[in-house]
């Protein structure tokens, strides 16, 4: 039996990529020099797999910014707008990714959107009606190279044919169809080239399998792949699927010319059922997906090996393997110094879970496992009784009725109270709730915690950091006003640490976008609140205007949702948990004067099942009234704002409007405004905001850009429901830009504004 892993972090232990490309981005690094940081990882991270004794390592799961973007760019699927820049290929792939602004253009970047049901986000390739779709990159192949050179085979991973097309976007009036032909010659030509190098194993990646599938889309795949993998070839293919099972074309899978196939054994709740009802081939070899990619608990060997055993009834050959790539969890518990033993012995990470193959390995080799080391020490662990309930919150959740869910009165009178109350124009403008995380900021937050300034000295800085945002966002006009959040150091680490029942890291960095990387927290036991999180900030922000400020809240399910949950309760038992303190939150708020509470849920739909049949029985039906019951209690003046990022909204546009709040601000600007469209036409009775301009880029809209955005809105959605807002929050921008981002928006806003009412 061998072992096997998907894909493995690759922003580095200490965010050393990240920090060289951000380097880089500022002219501060050169190509050179970002280059051999990049090497180094790649070695650094082969080496780890090959000293725990995985067999089958993955390369090219590297990328300086997004494997889907590196797959476009390997295909030629490169918008003619960054050709035009005559960028070298490597600023001309960034550009791609955020976007450029200078001396020989100003172009948007591409479209970002959520990978499946995780916090990842890929670009979305873009494929014009002009593209020729051909195999023009090397970066594949010189990665093969790369490692073989240091004595590593490795198994080459490519985003699949079939999950490439359906995740793009067609721009023009060609679709699908006409580049059929074109996707099979350049996989093919992929798979001849690495023949060509003796290559022994490729992986193509398709978990768009695991979706609801037409049988449209299952004669799309098997097309793609009968003829794909229609010539002999030496080098082995391996089918890899994962977050989920893949009942809809299961039977079909199995029967075409694939050596291998990986399969989701932890989310994928059907897939054993799949395997008792349609057998699999002794010809091929199960990559069996066993050890959890996407959360940091320990692996239950007792489970894992009663699974392989029962698996050995139906498979010849199993490869022990990953669920998906390690690239959703942090790198190791090497550098957690600040976790004691007691809670890490529970705990994995991307090093640990490479253990735990080596380990389910030897296990599964010993005709006796239950006589091994690592097997009796796994099943002691799992008999243990952690500590971690809290009676007063399983009482207070139990207690919950019908009532707690509905906010009095309905939505449409709160509305005509509200614009009495708050009095503001029409168009009114804002932002969605943080401010540039300079290098002050940071070290403000760092010096306190390594106890390095006072409590007082810190807030005191905090305070300052207010006033001054305060004061610019009235010189630059802006209606509805936010403190900023610089206390914060990510919206849901924040509230977890001020929140019992929580465990944090100190290196626990996973990429989310980018160079963008956040730690999870991770959910331990009963959470509770003790004391008000964010009510003297808000209050003293409140002090310094006779604007309004809003008081800025993380909602229970991206609470939830970006953090490590538990596995010993259900996701539905633990999201009231946090909605009952949430709630508790909102309602101090409240109490001392803030008018304006945004509660965001910017994760909304990430834990949404990618199967329809799902949504309702497994998610939505507790997601929803989970947030309706943190806002449920407040008065009618008070108004209740919430923000939703880069999910597509469009089949649950109607739960979203259940969600009761009177504001919703929406990410709009990188796919086009396409959300206003669907508000339109799904009745939308809430007021919303779908974001005018894109933050993740480090482009400043023009006024005439802003105002081009509103007046494409104001086609769709009435002028009184409508907010002006950049897309997301503005901590990772700089000062300079979002300054001017937001002159101009106030700019557009006033000047449509003023000829709404000519």
């Amino acid at each position: 039996m061998k072992t096997s892993v998907i894909g493995y972090p690759r922003v580095g232990v200490l965010r050393e990529l990240k920090f060289a490309t951000e380097k880089y981005f500022k002219d501060a690094f050169t190509k050179e020099e970002l280059q051999a940081i990049a090497i180094n990882l790649r070695e650094t991270h082969w080496k780890v797999q090959k000293e725990k004794r995985i067999d089958f390592i993955s390369s090219n799961d590297f990328s300086f910014y997004d494997n889907m973007l590196d797959t476009a760019v390997l295909l030629n699927v490169i918008p003619n707008r960054y050709k035009k820049l005559q960028l070298d290929s490597l600023d001309e792939y960034f550009a791609m990714a955020r976007g450029y602004q200078g001396e020989k253009g100003d172009v948007k970047a591409l479209a970002m959107k959520k990978w499946f049901n995780t916090n990842y986000h890929y670009m979305v390739p873009e494929i014009e009606d002009g593209t020729e779709i051909t195999l023009i990159g090397d970066k594949p192949f010189k990665e093969f190279l790369e490692a073989k050179s240091l004595g590593i085979e490795t198994k080459p991973t490519i985003i699949g044919a079939f999950t490439f097309l359906k995740l793009a976007r067609f721009t023009g009036e060609k679709t699908i169809a006409y580049y059929i032909n074109d996707i099979i010659r350049s996989y093919s030509d992929i798979l001849n080239k690495f023949n060509d190098l003796g290559t022994q194993w490729i992986q193509f990646d398709e978990p768009y399998l695991v979706m609801d599938l037409s049988e449209e889309d299952i004669h799309l795949f098997t097309r793609l792949y009968d003829s794909i993998l229609n010539e002999k070839r030496k080098t082995k293919v391996l089918l890899q699927t994962y977050f989920g099972d893949i009942r809809d074309c299961y039977g079909r899978v199995i029967a075409m010319p694939f050596d291998g196939i990986g399969l989701d054994f932890v989310e994928g709740k059907k897939t054993l059922e799949c395997i008792k009802e349609f057998g699999f081939p002794d010809n091929k070899t199960l990559f069996a997906g066993i050890v959890n990619g996407k959360n940091i608990w320990r692996n239950n060997y007792t489970n894992t090996v009663n699974l392989i055993i029962e698996l050995k009834k139906y498979c010849k050959n199993i490869v022990l393997n990953t669920s998906c790539s390690l690239l959703h969890i942090p790198y190791t518990l090497k550098n957690e110094d600040g976790l004691s033993e007691e809670y890490k012995k529970y705990l994995a990470f991307a090093e640990e879970k490479l253990m735990e193959l080596s380990e389910l390995k030897r296990i599964l080799s010993n005709s006796d496992s239950v006589f091994t080391d690592e097997y009796r020490e796994n099943k002691k662990l799992f008999n243990q009784v952690r500590c971690y309930k809290n009676e007063n919150v399983h009482t207070a959740v139990s207690a919950l009725s019908q009532n707690d869910f509905i906010r009095q009165p309905n939505f449409e009178e709160r509305e005509k109270i509200q614009k009495e109350k708050l009095n503001l124009p029409l168009l009114p403008t804002t932002t969605i709730g943080s401010f540039p995380q300079t290098a002050d900021v940071k070290t403000n937050r760092s010096n306190y915690k390594k106890g390095k300034i006072s409590f007082e000295e810190y807030v005191t800085f905090n305070k300052k950091k207010i006033a001054e945002w305060i004061e610019l966002q009235e010189k630059i006009g802006l209606d509805l006003l936010v403190h900023g959040e610089f206390e914060r150091n990510d919206m849901v680490e924040y509230f977890g640490e001020n929140l019992d029942g929580f465990l944090f890291t100190e290196k626990g960095w996973v990429q989310s976008y980018g160079t963008r990387c956040v730690k999870p927290p991770i959910i331990w036991g009963d959470i509770s609140r003790s004391k008000p999180i964010t009510i003297d900030y808000s209050v003293y922000a409140q002090s310094l205007t006779s604007k309004y400020v809003k008081g800025m809240l993380t909602g229970p399910v991206t609470i939830l949702n970006w953090s490590f949950p538990r596995e010993d309760i259900s996701l539905k038992d633990c999201v009231f948990q946090i909605a009952l303190a949430i709630r508790g939150e909102v309602l101090d708020l409240e109490a001392n004067g803030i008018k304006v509470i945004q509660i965001d849920e910017a994760a909304l739909r990430e834990k949404l099942p990618l199967r329809k049949s799902d949504w309702h029985s497994e998610y939505l039906d507790w997601a929803i009234p989970a947030f309706r019951f943190t806002h449920s209690g407040v008065k009618a003046e008070t108004q209740i704002h919430t923000h939703m990022c880069y999910s597509e909204f469009a089949d649950i546009i109607k739960d979203i409007d259940n969600m009761d709040a009177d504001v919703i601000t929406f990410e709009a600007a990188r796919s086009d405004l396409s959300i206003i469209k669907t508000i339109r036409e799904g009745g939308f009775k809430t007021e919303v905001g779908p974001g005018v301009y894109d933050i993740h880029s480090p482009r400043i809209p023009s006024v005439l850009e802003i105002k081009e955005a509103l007046f494409k809105m104001l086609e769709e959605i009435p002028g009184n429901k409508l907010w002006v807002n950049p897309d997301c929050g503005l901590k990772t921008r700089g000062n300079e830009e979002t300054i001017s981002s937001l002159e101009n928006l106030v700019i557009a806003a006033k000047e449509i504004r003023k000829s709404l009412s000519e």
